[in-house]
């Protein structure tokens, strides 16, 4: 990875760009990031922040609808493009109210998976644009449905089994009309790829067989209700990473499309590809996952569906897509400060040489001293094999508690001193080893688990970039750790394989801020308060028609005493107890009770995020 650049012409997509050492908005103002975030900390707010961008979601819905637009006529394509936004991707206000905003010229619509998605959507959700409903359905959640056919809503209520269809027409013998639309989703053979791929394939959880299929076409004709069925859906994954599962999956899809008209669903018109569409994450080209563009991904949906309709001899389908991930990861950024170097308290003020001290320590101490441009990979090297000498020594109580400090304050100043020379060889593989060797620990104000719930529980990674000092060479090979007391708490790198430079910084007397970026799918809604870490504090950065950019909505983050209440806490009676408790201490002085009182209550009413280094 160039760590000047960190891979922002890999997963950046032109969003971002590096202007002044800093990260700007890739804008005609080219507002910076860290300015945004300057902006908002003056108004008091600390810990973490999570930036939302409602001008990438709309490149993102732009770039969806101008593709397949293209593709359908490029290919003379009859059947219409639609799409939804599957609402278990980023259910958080910030989001849905700018993406249905922003999708009403397209008719874009919402997807649904439970009954507080539905409501949701039909509370939301712009009129006449398509709703679907994927997910088991009991009898209650089958009536919302269809209320929401009732109030007028454009809704398809996806069967992912034969029980939920028999509900279905159940609850159609007892409720009004106008009814909704019937949607089966099919089970293919085909599956995806990646880490995902387990949720397409016959062993899928969702989706009817084909004999299942065929005995749906039967109930659906005997209930008078074929003609509500227009939509087979299937979903072979999320992150599809490979073209070429799609294209299988494509082919089966339409082929049981063309098979179920033929068998009498003539208003079967739509086939829901689901979502899946992928974005990349990586920061390395040799880490790079996606092998497609959106322009073929369009192309093949659309020319695929054409050739095997055409051979067929059956309607061209409309073609909708779920694909939620694409437009919703690239809006967010999650800004959160380093707290603290881990080796940053190895300094020469720290040495207590004696008058007589060990032979290594000597030597480290002479190759401190020493150091140069033409000796200083060895020196390096020697140092490094000095430390555990010192260690085993100090083991076998040869050395005492003093020597062991002066070894580790000596050999951390000589891999300062070393990578500050060798700089201009900091691609020799030799280095980057050592340099995992002797990675430095940046602690980091944010919980991993609240904030990247995915790189905890699949290793899925995140872009990592700092917001300044993009124009100095980043010389400290990084781990990133989150303020959890969880060991799992930790984004590590390789320095070889899959490297993080970061930069030397004081952070007592600057501030150095990082953004994780491509966190806005799946991250906040899955996200844990492990450790009562809440959601950061959230701001939406409108971009004005000058250029400049205007700080909207922002929702701090939750209280101590707002995450108790929602763990069921009774807050009240936690304060009563803290108050008895200090009326009740060896505490004489009546101003010192109540200062304490005032301190409780201003921690209670804070968030928990770390604030005494900055």
């Amino acid at each position: 990875m160039n760590s000047n650049l960190y891979g922002l012409n890999i997963w950046g997509n032109s969003n971002f760009i590096i202007e002044d050492g800093e990260v700007c908005l890739n804008t005609d103002f080219k507002p910076s990031l860290i300015d945004i975030v300057k902006e908002i900390r003056n108004d008091g707010i600390k810990g973490p922040i999570l930036l939302r961008f409602p001008h990438l979601i709309k490149k993102q819905i732009v770039d969806i609808y101008s593709n397949f637009e293209r593709a359908r006529k490029d290919n003379d394509y009859n059947g219409t493009f639609n799409a939804v936004f599957p609402l278990k991707v980023n259910q958080y206000p910030g989001f849905v109210k700018h993406l249905v905003e922003i999708g009403k010229p397209f008719n874009y619509g919402l997807e649904a998976g439970s009954k507080a998605e539905l409501l949701l959507a039909m509370a939301y959700n712009n009129f006449k644009a398509p709703i679907t409903v994927n997910g088991f359905k009991d009898k209650e959640l089958i009536n919302i449905g269809f209320i929401a056919a009732e109030m007028g809503h454009d809704i398809t209520l996806t069967i992912e089994g034969l029980s939920e269809l028999e509900a279905i027409i159940e609850t159609a013998k007892e409720r009004f009309t106008p009814k909704p639309n019937i949607g089966l989703r099919i089970r293919l053979h085909s599956s995806g790829s990646g880490i995902w791929e387990k949720s397409g394939g016959i062993n899928s959880k969702f989706g009817l067989t084909a004999t299942e299929l065929i005995e749906a076409i039967n109930l659906l004709k005997d209930a008078g209700l074929i003609e509500k069925f227009t939509m087979i859906h299937f979903h072979i994954g999320s992150q599809i990473n490979e073209i070429n599962p799609l294209k299988k999956a494509l082919t089966e899809a339409g082929n049981i499309y063309a098979e179920l008209r033929k068998m009498g669903a003539k208003n079967l018109r739509a086939i829901n590809i689901g979502g899946g569409l992928s974005v990349e994450y990586s920061q390395t080209k040799e880490t790079a996952e996606k092998n497609y563009t959106l322009r073929e991904y369009a192309n093949d949906v659309v020319f695929l569906f054409k050739t095997i309709a055409e051979s067929k001899n059956v309607a061209q389908p409309d073609i909708f897509i779920e694909s939620g991930r694409y437009v919703a990861a690239s809006h967010a950024v999650l800004v959160a400060s380093v707290l603290e170097l881990f080796s940053q308290e190895y300094t020469e003020e720290k040495l207590s040489l004696k008058g007589e001290n060990p032979p290594l320590i000597t030597e480290l101490a002479y190759l401190y001293e020493n150091i140069k441009s033409s000796n200083a990979l060895e020196y390096l090297n020697d140092a490094i094999a000095h430390m555990e000498s010192i260690l085993t020594l100090f083991d076998l109580g040869y050395v005492d508690l003093i020597d062991r400090s002066n070894g580790e304050i000596l050999v951390h100043l000589i891999i300062k001193k070393s990578v500050e020379i060798l700089g201009n060889k900091l691609n020799y593989s030799n280095l980057l080893k050592i340099q995992d060797e002797v990675q430095e620990r940046y602690l980091v104000n944010f919980s991993l688990f609240q904030s990247l719930p995915d790189f905890w529980g699949l290793k899925q990674h995140f872009p990592i970039m700092p917001l300044t000092k993009l124009d100095e060479r980043a010389t400290r090979s990084a781990s990133i750790w989150d303020i959890t007391c969880d060991s799992d708490g930790e984004i590590s790198f390789n320095s070889v394989n899959n490297p993080l430079f970061l930069h030397d910084v004081d952070v007592e007397k600057e501030d150095y801020f990082l953004g994780f970026f491509m966190v806005g799918a799946y991250q906040e809604v899955l996200g844990m308060d492990h450790n009562l870490f809440v959601h950061p504090t959230e701001a939406t950065i409108m971009l004005k028609e000058d250029g400049s950019f205007e700080i909207k909505d922002i929702l701090e983050s939750q209280s101590v005493l707002d995450i108790l209440e929602d763990m069921d806490y009774d807050v009240s009676d936690i304060q009563e107890i803290l108050n008895q408790r200090i009326e009740s201490s060896n505490l004489v002085d009546e101003k010192q009770k109540k200062h304490i009182l005032g301190e409780l209550y201003l921690f209670l009413n804070d968030n928990g995020y770390l604030k005494s280094f900055g």
